[in-house]
Order: structure tokens, then sequence, then C-alpha cells
């Protein structure tokens, strides 16, 4: 059955779905995780550095542009995955161990490419997975024993087919989790274990926002202050106060602008890491150990505070620049009033200096009217004249008398026409 073409993207969309398994776990084991912080100019290093691993032991490599990869490279398994901001590995050993935490994943990854890995280094943990009966494990003496004595964060995971134990510390530069197997199928155990992983990996990108909250505390009240003095004085300001406050409240404006654009994306990832761990926790499906603390206590009393403390920063930043722009836009709007009465001004002065045009004008044309019909009867006068040397009976001084008042309407009339062609001609 033929249909239509594929769209260019969809087997890549659907393949989407796949991406990132999580390793299939059974015990018992030990783990390694590690979460480097890095960039995407890091990507291509990342990727290459992989493959030196995989040649290393004959394993096939990633392909290119790859963002996951898993393999057997027999003294261990490996699996990289490429986030945003961040790489994760993995590293697992199969088989059993007296001490998970005293001979970790770790120790039989070569040391040289460890030390050349590109990043930084933002969660390494030792995990150990453990089989177990239907008994609650004796947490006192787990937390001597591996935890140092420590506090235990822990609960029933998979609905109680298993149980995670944590005290949420390190321990020479790595923490320590051991899970411990009630009867969870290896798929199962896989997801489980990298959820466990994935809170403590997204919790920690969540509060790489709670030092910039704190660090831009001071600049907003600075600038809170500001604003309220600008608008303070702007209420009874009059126009020659007027540039200097647009200038004020303008640098004002760039300043959290340039604060908000440096640090708009650290808050908004902070936000989306902090529903990813509470969506992790979720999907753990714990189940209470009497006497301790589970994942959801322990994360919320801890991460919730400081996510609030991003969000309110934030919501400030938001409200500052929203009152900063509206008091720009109250100034601008004066500033463009008094601008506009000026010109009003200054047109009124322009009316003012062509109505006395105008007057002076007609004034001129008048005197004009006399002084050409001046010369006309003066010319009427020489012509009667030489009429009347050459015979004729006629008065010179009774004709340039009659012609006055015919050559002033004459010349009237006549710049008056000149008036109108030339006002015609320049509309």
């Amino acid at each position: 059955m033929k249909i239509p073409a594929d769209h260019p993207l969809r087997l890549e969309l659907n393949h989407e779905v796949h991406a990132r398994p999580p390793e299939a776990l059974a015990p018992p084991l030990r783990l390694t995780f590690l979460a480097l912080f890095s960039d995407a100019s890091q990507r291509d290093r990342e990727h290459e550095h992989v493959c030196s691993l995989a040649r290393r032991y004959g394993a096939p490599e990633p392909a290119p542009g790859a963002t996951h990869y898993s393999a057997d490279l027999g003294p261990f398994r490996i699996k990289w995955e490429r986030h945003t901001e961040f790489a994760r590995y993995k590293f697992i050993v199969d088989g059993p161990c007296d001490d998970p935490f005293g001979q970790p994943a770790i120790k039989v990854v070569p040391a040289d490419w460890l030390a050349a890995m590109p990043g930084e280094t933002m969660v390494a943990a030792h995990a150990a997975l453990i089989s177990a009966g239907p008994d609650t494990p004796d947490s006192e003496s787990l937390a001597a024993r591996h935890f140092a004595g420590n506090a235990l964060v822990g609960a029933g995971i998979a609905g109680g087919a298993g149980i995670a134990l944590t005290d949420c510390r390190i321990h020479d530069g790595f923490g320590r989790m051991l899970v411990f197997d009630r009867g969870m199928t290896p798929r199962q155990a896989g997801r489980m274990m990298q959820r466990l992983l994935e809170i403590d990996t997204y919790r920690m990108m969540a509060l790489l926002a709670l030092p910039v909250a704190r660090s831009l505390t001071p600049a907003l009240t600075t600038s809170e202050r500001e604003l309220a003095q600008i608008t303070s004085t702007l209420a009874g300001a009059g126009e020659s106060d007027e540039p200097a406050l647009l200038d004020r409240l303008t640098r004002l404006e760039a300043g959290i602008e340039s604060i908000e654009s440096q640090h708009h994306y650290r808050f908004a990832a902070a936000a989306a890491y902090y529903e990813l761990v509470q969506r992790r926790i979720e999907e753990l499906r714990e189940t209470r150990i009497q006497g301790m603390q589970n994942f959801q206590e322990f994360t919320e009393r801890r991460l919730a505070p400081a996510m609030n403390t991003c969000q309110a920063v934030s919501s400030r930043l938001d409200s500052l620049s929203q009152r900063v722009a509206r008091a720009t836009q109250l100034l601008s709007t004066r500033v463009d009033v008094s601008r506009e009465r000026q010109n009003q001004g200054v047109l009124e002065s322009m009316n003012r200096r062509a109505e006395a045009q105008l007057r002076l004008q007609q004034t001129v044309e008048g005197l004009s009217v006399a002084a050409i019909t001046y010369y006309i009867v003066g010319l009427v006068g020489y012509a009667a004249k030489g009429l009347r040397g050459a015979g004729l009976d006629v008065n010179p001084d009774l004709a340039m008398g009659i012609s006055i008042p015919v050559v002033v309407v004459i010349v009237a009339l006549g710049l008056r026409r000149v008036r109108k062609v030339v006002l015609h001609a320049r509309d």
C-alpha cells in the first residue's frame, strides 16, 4: 500500500522516544556515575574522547553526531549521554564485591582516560545494586559501615520491589548509594537506578541558579531605590528636569535589561531542572521506611526553598523591568507633550510672522499701486503734451486727472492677477 512520502523529520522524531534507554541491571554490580558540566563547544571533544576509549578496547565507536552510546568493553560497561549543559557517564562492573565503595567501578577505567575527560564535575557517585530478601536492611549498621555513621535518606522504590539508601554526602569526592533488589526486573532496576542518579544531577543543575540569585539581590535593591527616587522626583519635576530624569531612567533600564538577558536562561533552566527532579521522584513510586526521610521529603525540604528564592529574584527582576519601562514611557509622554507645546508655540509665532508679512505685503502692494499709477499718469501727461504740440486741442492737466482713477483700477487688478498666478504656481 502506497502512502505519501515521509516528512523529513519523521524517523528522527520517532526515534527520539527511544533515545537514551536505561541499561538493564541485574545484581550484584557496582556502578560509578559522573555528570560533567560542559558547554556546546566541547561536544566534538567529548565524542572523540568516548571514541578513543572504544578504540582502546576494540569496541564499535559511537556514530558521528551521536548524543548517547553504550557498549560492553570487557572489564566494564560504559554508557555515555550528552545533554544540553552536561554529559553523563556510567561505568558498570558486574559481579559481587565485599566493599562496593572500597572497590568502585571506576577503578577499572583507565586513569589517563579519566584524567583527560572534558568538562567539570557536577556529580560523582558510586552505587551498588545488591540482591536482598523481603526484610528491611538494618540502616544503622549500613550507615556505620558504608556512610561514616551519617543519617540516611531512603525509601522503598518501584512500589516496594527495591530499597534505595544514601546519605547525600560526598566521601573522597564521590557520593554513595546502595540499592537493594527485592524482585525488580533488570529493566526496572535500570530505570530506578537511572532515576535515582538523575535526581542528584538535576538537583545540582537547578541549584546553579541559587548563587546567581544571591549575587543579584544587592543590585536589584539598588535599582529599586533608584527607581523610587526617580519616580518621586518625576511627580514634581518641571520641563527643565525631564531630560536629566529621562537619561537616568534610560541608564537604569539598560542596566536591568543587561542583567535580565545575562541570567534569564539560568533561571529558566533552574525551573525546568526542578520540575524534572519532582517528576523523577514521583516515578520512583516511593514507600516509606519507618524512621527515615524519603527522597521526596529530603529534596523538597532543601531544594524547594532554594528554588523559591530563585523564582522570587526572577520575578523581582521581571517586575522591576516592567516598572522601569512604564516609568520611562510616562516620562517620554511628558517630554513629548512638552515638545508639542513648544512646537505649538513655534507655529503660533510663525503664524504671527506670516500675518505681519501679509499685512506688510498688502501695504507694499498699496504703495506699489500708487507708485505705478504716478509713473503711468506722468506718461499720460507727457503724451498729452506731445499731442498738444502736434496741434491738437488737448489739455495735459485734464488728461492726467481723468486717467488717474482708470490707471489705479487697472494697476490694482493687474497686481491682483499676478499674485493669484504666483500663489497658484507655488501650490
